[in-house]
């Protein structure tokens, strides 16, 4: 019995040990078939066309092969930039008008502020129009109307215009001009004077040596004499009184002197030592004064903008020596002409910071009359308009003012 059931595990053995092995040759074959379907084939490298026939077919020949992120990626390269749409309604007031019609005594600042929250932004929305010849002067009597795009462009042009644009014709009385960009008034005196002189020019100008009849001082009608004037009969110069030096604080160097205008002085005795005839005085002349050749007037052509360069400076001198600057009244900046400022250019003022003494910081408190000196921060004074530029300095006037302006105010880009 034991013999026949080890002859019976013996033949299973031999039946299952071939089929075991045929299923898994089976399994090997399956496997090995699967690995060659799924390897990388490897292609011979593609000849590269000398002249492609366009990128448009290349770009849609590769385009089944682009995942969808990398097809928008594609397409956002080919896009041309375009351009951020205008946004000028921005600066526009809340109440500004549809139209206005420019008044009498109007200037280009008070026009601009009536449709701008920052008037010196008025080039930005000035529409101007090629049929003008001088498209910049707005005159009395015209109308400017205000437009505002769908894409938030505004826009500010003139709807209507006056009869100061017109043929001459006969009338009872004169044609009014262009409105000023600053109050005339204000700074007539600044404009057509050189109000700062350097010294080297104030060496080279001829001066007053006397007067006639040995006055000490002189006024219109009295002659005064000149050396070197090198003038000729009857022509015109200006008498100037040279007055306070001009320091930058920031060097500490002379940038030259404010002068004030005296009188006009004409030649009737050309010579190495001229007489002249002093008119249209403004106040007295003294011996020293000195005599520069005559100057047109500076028109008022400029339009408020803002600085096109970074501007830091002070206020350095106030015109006809005053302590304190309010609204409409000149003073002298530290900047000019090398410092990319130009007329027109719009700046606000900081005034300095008070200096208080901190009495609270040791026992007793209060009670210490010595504490430290602490200088508070800069406050927001008010705005200012360049209306004369020289090279190292120039001429601004207050246009609005929040408090009293002094020298070494901080004025800067608005």
């Amino acid at each position: 019995m034991f013999f026949n059931q080890r002859l019976t595990q013996q033949r299973a053995l031999e039946l299952v040990v071939p089929r075991f092995l045929l299923l898994a040759a089976f399994f090997a074959a399956v496997v090995l078939l699967v690995g060659c379907h799924t390897a990388p084939v490897e292609h011979a490298p593609a000849p590269v066309e000398a002249a492609p026939a366009s990128d448009s077919a290349a770009t849609s020949a590769n385009a089944d092969d682009l995942t969808a992120t990398e097809a928008a990626i594609a397409a956002m390269n080919e896009m041309q930039p375009a351009e951020a749409p205008a946004q000028t309604a921005q600066l526009l007031r809340p109440d500004a008008p549809m139209s206005y019609t420019v008044k009498r005594g109007d200037t280009l600042w008070d026009i601009s502020a009536v449709f701008l929250k920052d008037p010196w932004f008025w080039p930005e929305i000035w529409q101007i129009n090629p049929q003008v010849q001088n498209p910049h002067l707005i005159y009395p009597g015209d109308v400017l109307s205000l437009a505002v795009g769908a894409g938030g462009d505004a826009h500010v042009y003139i709807s209507q215009y006056s009869g100061a644009r017109l043929q001459p014709r006969l009338r009872s009385e004169d044609l009014e001009g262009p409105v000023d960009a600053l109050p005339y008034s204000a700074i007539t005196a600044f404009l057509s004077k050189p109000s700062v002189m350097t010294q080297e020019e104030i060496l080279r100008a001829p001066h007053i040596l006397a007067f006639r009849d040995q006055h000490m001082i002189g006024g219109t009608g009295h002659e005064a004499y000149v050396e070197h004037l090198n003038g000729a009969l009857n022509q015109r110069f200006m008498v100037m009184h040279v007055a306070d030096p001009i320091y930058d604080f920031e060097t500490h160097e002379l940038v030259g002197y404010q002068t004030a205008y005296v009188a006009t002085a004409v030649v009737n005795n050309p010579g190495p030592i001229s007489k002249t005839l002093l008119t249209e005085g403004s106040r007295e002349a003294l011996r020293g004064d000195r005599l520069i050749s005559q100057e047109g007037e500076v028109p008022l052509s400029f339009t408020p903008h803002a600085p096109a360069e970074h501007v830091d400076g002070q206020i350095i001198a106030i015109a006809e020596g005053a302590e304190e600057v309010g609204q409409y009244q000149v003073v002298v900046l530290n900047r000019g002409t090398r410092h990319g400022l130009t007329a027109g250019a719009v700046l606000a003022v900081d005034s300095r910071g008070e200096v208080v003494q901190d009495i609270w910081n040791r026992r007793p408190f209060g009670k210490d009359p010595y504490g430290r000196d602490i200088e508070l921060p800069y406050e927001r004074a008010g705005t200012l308009i360049v209306f004369k530029v020289f090279d190292r300095v120039s001429y601004a006037l207050v246009i609005g003012a929040r408090a009293p302006m002094q020298v070494a105010d901080r004025v800067y880009n608005p």
